[in-house]
């Protein structure tokens, strides 16, 4: 099933969207899923002095997150892990952490913790190592043998026409969203430590407009 605003497709029996953004939508439910914003990273990547990076990035990523929220309408939102790209980068500046607190506001607001960070705890919302919600499992990062698994961590992007998109990846029983956030990197979707994780007759759906469903 496709549409304007992505691609649609069933995971364990619910009925999801994969947005151009890379967020995950879940229609019947109002959630709206993202994963690996890693925001802050111009500022670690200084901090560690390492080159100078346009400090946009926190912004750009808000913006996008603005964005789908009211396109959705979410009443739920799920960030799968490494919302910030390192503890000190929790520490938004004044502007930004409004702007967060005002998405957050009047919404169910669910924190997964990653591996860069534990979840932002002074921002308030729910904070979980994983989370079962109806049919489905939210965590970072992929267990093997798992059923109805939505993760991230992985940056999964995939070569086409010599450009790499950002993707999800998909079989019948786990997806994995690409990463959020302005200033991250990737990894092959064919990459040892991916592949595995699927059947093989996975999916990927790359992000962009349209949304592009290849097999990988």
């Amino acid at each position: 099933m496709k549409e304007a605003q992505g691609h649609g497709f069933d995971l364990a029996g619910a009925q999801l969207i994969a947005r151009p953004s890379g967020a995950l939508f879940w229609p019947s439910e109002g959630v709206l899923v993202v994963s690996d914003l890693h925001l802050g990273r111009s500022g670690r990547v200084a901090r560690l002095g390492g080159g100078l990076l346009p400090p946009y990035e926190v912004s750009d990523t808000l913006m996008r997150l603005d964005h789908d929220i009211a396109a959705t309408a979410a009443r739920t939102v799920i960030c799968l892990g490494d919302t910030f790209d390192d503890p000190a980068a929790a520490d938004l500046a004044r502007d930004h952490a409004l702007w967060l607190m005002r998405l957050m506001a009047g919404r169910r607001w669910i924190w997964i913790e990653g591996n860069h960070d534990p979840g932002p705890v002074a921002l308030g919302g729910e904070h979980h190592r994983d989370l079962a919600f109806g049919q489905l499992t939210f965590r970072h990062i992929a267990r093997p043998g798992m059923r109805g698994e939505v993760s991230g961590h992985y940056h999964p992007k995939l070569r086409l026409a010599g450009q790499a998109r950002p993707c999800f990846l998909c079989d019948d029983t786990r997806l994995i969203l690409p990463a959020y956030g302005t200033y991250t990197g990737g990894m092959e979707a064919c990459h040892k430590d991916l592949r595995p994780l699927f059947a093989e007759r996975a999916l990927a759906f790359l992000t962009g407009h349209p949304v592009r469903v290849v097999p990988f």
